[in-house]
């Protein structure tokens, strides 16, 4: 009985895309990086993809990786969303204008950006504590390790798992998740 009990609760969990905290990926609203509100709620039925970014860091070429991702995939069932951070060595200093600058004329970037947010510590974004807290999120704890980990959200708005920092934009376990072969371990 328990564990058909579970079984049922776990597919109400997957069909309407609510947590353990009642909330998903939805139900957040943020703010874009030129200032504008976004609501994620605009993404459903999408894969998404959202990154902390960093315009210091070692990983910062990998923004190339995800505008890359993006064209090739962006028009369909999948996007990308950036959150500047500076939590790691100071390094993300810009405004948001400096940032969105640097992408764009650096990297190419044209997925959508949000505004520079913090994503540990006591001032983390709401977001990004739903992301790292199995309690919010009703999957993992996920602690943000450095710039560039990469959460993976499916079309019902559930965190389905993340990437570490290293592991490019690119690979083909991120590329399996996003046709659709599914998605092996959580990191």
């Amino acid at each position: 009985m328990k564990t058909l009990i579970f079984i049922i609760m776990a597919t109400l969990i997957t069909l309407t895309g609510q947590t353990q905290s009642g909330k998903s990926f939805y139900d957040f609203k943020v703010t874009a990086i030129d200032g504008k509100p976004f609501d994620l709620s605009t993404l459903k039925g999408k894969k998404v993809l959202v990154v902390n970014v960093a315009s210091k860091c070692g990983y910062t070429p990998q923004y190339e990786q995800l505008e890359a991702l993006f064209q090739k995939y962006g028009s369909g069932n999948f996007t990308i969303i950036g959150f500047p951070a500076n939590n790691f060595l100071g390094q993300e200093p810009g405004t948001n204008a400096e940032i969105i600058e640097f992408c764009t004329t650096k990297y190419g970037v044209t997925f959508p950006m949000m505004s520079k947010i913090s994503v540990k510590g006591k001032d983390i974004d709401p977001l990004y504590k739903w992301f790292t807290t199995k309690s919010l999120n009703g999957v993992l704890d996920a602690p943000v390790k450095w710039n560039f980990q990469k959460f993976m959200i499916d079309e019902n708005g559930n965190l389905v798992g993340f990437a570490r920092p290293g592991e490019s934009p690119t690979s083909d376990r991120i590329l399996k998740w996003i046709d659709g072969k599914g998605l092996t371990n959580n990191e």
